[in-house]
């Protein structure tokens, strides 16, 4: 597999695969810690100015991407509120959360798709597989994420970890 995302829709599940050149234990503290997540989660031109993560099983993860790109027009100075509670944490294999759109208090949107994402950490020869499920209730839910641009902005934050992961070899 090369360092390129491989993407694939199934029904109502959008499954991710990329292989990262980085030990396991770090590709799982990079999608596990905000000291890490804050370099590089959300497409390029957006930081990560909140990041609360309080991992373990029931956990929530609390987060606002905002657009700090003046390129990017009218998405320039946007606020993206997210918020996952985690399901099931195997450290160094797999962290299941369930994602949704949220506001800065954490309220969920119940107008916009959740989402149940499964991560699996695998070692191999070069580095780690990550491979990312996301379930949705519909395949019009899975729509509605794809139409606002989710694998465009998934591809960019994960070449944005491959940045960060070289950063701290």
């Amino acid at each position: 597999m090369t360092n390129q995302m491989v993407s694939r829709v199934e029904d109502k599940s959008l499954i991710l695969e990329r292989e990262f050149k980085a030990p396991r234990e770090l590709v799982f503290q990079a999608f596990s810690q905000a000291e890490h997540l804050k370099h590089w989660w959300g497409p390029r031109g957006w930081s990560l100015p909140v990041c609360h993560i309080d991992f373990r099983e029931g956990g929530v993860w609390h987060y606002c991407m905002k657009c700090e790109d003046k390129n990017q027009g009218d998405f320039y100075g946007m606020e993206s509120w997210g918020k996952g509670v985690y399901r099931e944490i195997i450290e160094p294999e797999k962290i299941v959360y369930v994602d949704y759109f949220s506001d800065a208090e954490g309220n969920v949107n119940e107008d916009l798709a959740e989402t149940l994402v499964t991560l699996t950490f695998t070692q191999t020869d070069s580095g780690t597989l990550v491979i990312c499920r996301s379930d949705y209730a519909t395949p019009e839910d899975l729509k509605q994420v794809m139409d606002m641009g989710m694998l465009q902005g998934i591809t960019e934050t994960w070449n944005r970890l491959v940045e960060h992961l070289a950063s701290i070899r």
